[in-house]
């Protein structure tokens, strides 16, 4: 049996290997709340829903403007927009028999910052 020696890896620096960080990472609370608004907007009609609001005037349109182009009840829009409203991304403001949704701004801006920034933003 022949047995081979085994030769001792070279002596390693940790730092040279291992960058250290630039900035400090998202925190658990900052990463449950990202992840609540980011499941909110995982669903196509939820993404199609903000770019439809997003498109009409001043950011806001009535539920009654989003039925048709999604092919979709007004039950099924009214869900997906209350996921959204509970998620801070639209508004509801009930006019009459009607219901306007708003995008909110800032919670765009908020998730825009926090994946341009790497969690700064929500320091």
């Amino acid at each position: 049996m022949v047995t081979q020696a085994i030769a001792p890896s070279p002596a390693v620096n940790a730092t040279a290997c291992c960058a250290p960080l630039l900035r400090e990472p998202i925190t658990a609370v900052q990463a449950t709340d990202l992840a609540h608004l980011l499941k909110a907007l995982a669903d196509p009609t939820r993404l199609r829903l903000v770019s439809m609001v997003a498109a009409h005037e001043n950011a806001e349109a009535c539920v009654c403007d989003l039925t048709e182009p999604l092919g979709l009840t007004q039950p099924t829009i009214s869900h997906h927009l209350k996921i959204l409203v509970d998620a801070g991304i639209f508004t509801r403001e009930k006019r009459g028999v009607w219901a306007f949704y708003a995008l909110v701004p800032a919670a765009m801006d908020a998730l825009s910052d926090l994946l341009s920034t790497g969690g700064r933003a929500w320091a």
